[in-house]
């Protein structure tokens, strides 16, 4: 799984969720590097976990001949509290690692395969994905 490999602090804030403001991605909206890309359509915090089910769903589909391109990276560190813990007493220890997606960010792209194929691995992908997604071809 995606982890830093080194943080400056252990816990972040945790940041607040209005996301009804609509706020969009400005970086990482087109396909730069493939011919196809998946793009997100809604917000979500993706883990490291998450994100490495759909990068081997991505992998396995393309084959030899296929690129992909991981545009997103797990770097914010998410805490849990144990099981059944009163409240209080701080905050939980850290989980795991994972990045926060806004809608218009291309999170993965690939290339050196045929459109079917590349739009079908695309699609395996963001059904692992907690978020709503399409597939976007490079536009020249």
């Amino acid at each position: 799984m995606l982890f830093p490999k080194k943080v400056k602090f252990r816990k972040w804030h945790t940041m607040r969720r209005n996301t009804k403001r609509g706020k969009i991605a400005v970086r990482g909206v087109s396909v730069a590097f493939g011919s196809h890309g998946l793009k997100a359509t809604t917000h979500a915090r993706v883990r490291s976990n998450q994100l490495e089910s759909a990068r081997k769903v991505v992998v396995r589909s393309l084959g030899k001949t296929g690129k992909m391109w991981l545009r997103v990276f797990p770097d914010k560190p998410f805490t849990q509290k144990p099981p059944e813990v009163k409240l209080g007493k701080g905050k939980g220890d850290p989980v795991g690692y994972e990045v926060e997606v806004w809608p218009g960010r291309v999170l993965f792209e690939v290339d050196g395969v045929a459109d079917s194929i590349a739009i079908e691995s695309l699609t395996k992908a963001g059904k692992k994905l907690p978020l709503k997604t399409k597939v976007v071809s490079r536009t020249h």
